[in-house]
Formats: C-alpha cells, structure tokens, sequence
C-alpha cells in the first residue's frame, strides 16, 4: 500500500519502530469471561449475541446483521450488500497479553457488541507494519466514502461490518458512555469511545500505532478516535493464528455456474444510494451514476441461507442479472 502522512503519523512512526511493551498481567479468565458476557447484556444486544466461555476463549456467536440503518448514504459504493452470516463465532482470549509487535489482518480485527465484526479503517488490502505509521489516504473508507452513515458497509463476503466508530449502535445501547465498552479485538482486550473509561480526555499521543493505550483492569485497551485510524487498526495482544481467526466467505451460485463479478466502486461514485428491507427479508439497493438508476434486489429462496438476486449494476454494465446465490 502506498504510504501517505497525516497529523499522527510521526507519533506513530516512532511507535512502530519501537514496539516494545512490558507484557501485562494476564487477567484472571473467569473475571474476563464475565466482563465480555457482561458488557454484552449492558449494551442490550443478550437477545442477538450468545457468549459462551470454553477452552479459553469467550465465543461471542451472532449473524453479524445489526438491528440498525444500513448501507444508506455510501457514495463510493462496492455494489456488495449486506447478508447475515450465520453462526459466526469470534474468539475473545480470556488470557490475554500483551505482545511485543502488533499483528495486522485483512480482515476483522475485533467484533462490536451487537456482533458485527469490525476492520481497521483502509479497504485496500492488508496494511504491512509500515503503513500502520501513515494514514492510508487513497485506501480510507471514511475519506472515500464508501461507508454508510452508520460506519458500515458490506464488503466481498456480502458481510455487514464497521470500519470506523460504530455511532448507530452505541446510540442503541442503554449504557452508553465513555466507561461503556462498544467490542472486543480478537487478542482479548476490549475497545472504548474516543475517552478514557473515567470521561477524561485522552491526552495527544497517549495512543500507540494501534490506537490503544495501558489500562489497569485489563492490562490494555483500545479506542475510536475522531482523527486517522479512527479505531483499532492492529492488535498489539499476544493474537492466536491470524488464519484461524473468522472471516465470512463471498456468496456462490447455488447451481455451481460462475459467481457475479465483484462490485468496485464506480467513477466519482453514485448518488442517492437507498437500503430497505422489509419483515419478509427483501431487500433492495437502489441507487444512480451518470442519470441512470441501478439496483440490487434480493429476497431468501427456498432453500435456507440462500437469497434470489435480481440485479442491474454498473459492474455489470446495467444488465439483468438473475440468479440464487448462497452462503
């Protein structure tokens, strides 16, 4: 990726050059299983996400698919839409430590108490420890406006997930605050708003190149941020294998023909871009580039996790596309 200076970037060059950090007190497991169990019944979203605590890790289960607008206001649209994925586990460490030397992934990172995964800020690949050190201007999901007013959108797997602080959802939660943790990254520590637990402001540097800081309960602890990277954009804990981490698999065809072609985002992006969904399960996508309207619609089929999609995008030059497509 190419490398791009913003206003954090020399805190954050000094960061990664020396990652050294004096590893922290495993935290006990059974008080760390209950804080992540309980920072999801705080948050009120117990009905939508199971936490189960075995073989070391808290297993927070949900479909990934947030109770909240989505997809609505995204300019530098993918032409993806969101779909829940059933039976995705994220393994919380009820151990956790702090590494030596932060861990990037092209893929979620941590998951938000309602069970939506969440990425670092870029959408253009994996960031090598280098590019943690600068703000990825051409590849910032913010900046190129590809999320939704929510903080979302739907990536290659047609998988509903945050890039950046997740507003719609705190404004759901009943202990929302700065002392209320809104997720938990998959090294074990969890992540707060853009203040201390106490209200007071974080001090200018006070977060390293992953945007996180020491913490006396847990050892460490991420934030969101206003400016770049926004959230959590590496893990600093001791990470299980990053390939054994979730991940949520692009849809296919359920006949075995040849998938659609993956959206990319057009042009200048497109306007007036609409989600609805209604209490069947049909959705639609609507939006318009250079006068012409385009839309995805899809609804489930017969057969379970499979959707009936009907489609008229600019990836596919605006013509008909119908076909059922499957998790």
């Amino acid at each position: 990726m190419t490398h791009y200076y913003s206003t954090f970037a020399s805190h954050a060059l000094a960061l990664s050059l020396s990652f050294v950090i004096t590893p922290a007190q495993s935290h006990d497991s059974a008080v760390h299983c209950e804080a992540v169990t309980s920072s999801v019944t705080d948050a009120g979203f117990n009905d939508v996400v199971k936490v189960e605590c075995a073989s070391g890790n808290a297993l927070i289960q949900s479909n990934t698919y947030p109770d909240h607008t989505m997809m609505t206001g995204i300019v530098g649209t993918n032409e993806q839409v969101p779909l829940p994925a059933a039976q995705y586990v994220s393994p919380i460490p009820l151990e956790p430590v702090v590494g030596t030397q932060p861990q990037t992934r092209d893929a979620a990172l941590a998951v938000a108490v309602n069970g939506v995964p969440i990425y670092d800020y870029t959408g253009g690949g994996e960031m090598s420890i280098e590019d943690l050190a600068h703000h990825q201007t051409k590849h910032d999901t913010i900046l190129t406006q590809q999320l939704d007013i929510c903080g979302g959108h739907a990536g290659r797997g047609d998988d509903y997930h945050y890039h950046t602080k997740p507003t719609c959802m705190i404004e759901q939660m009943p202990n929302a605050g700065p002392d209320a943790i809104i997720g938990w990254a998959f090294d074990g520590f969890p992540i707060y708003g853009d203040h201390n637990p106490d209200g007071s402001i974080i001090e200018a540097g006070a977060l390293d190149v992953c945007n996180g800081q020491t913490d006396e309960e847990f050892g460490y602890r991420y934030h969101t941020s206003k400016g770049s990277p926004y959230i959590i954009q590496c893990l600093m804990g001791d990470a299980p294998n990053m390939r054994d981490l979730p991940r949520v698999a692009p849809l296919k065809p359920a006949d075995g023909s040849r998938p659609p072609n993956a959206g990319r985002p057009p042009k200048g992006g497109v306007e007036d871009l609409v989600f609805t969904q209604n209490a069947s399960g049909v959705r639609s996508m609507t939006y318009r580039y250079q006068n012409k309207g385009y839309y995805i619609k899809y609804s489930p089929s017969s057969t379970e996790n499979c959707y009936h999609f009907e489609t008229r995008t600019i990836t596919n030059n605006g013509e008909l596309y119908e076909q059922e497509l499957c998790r």
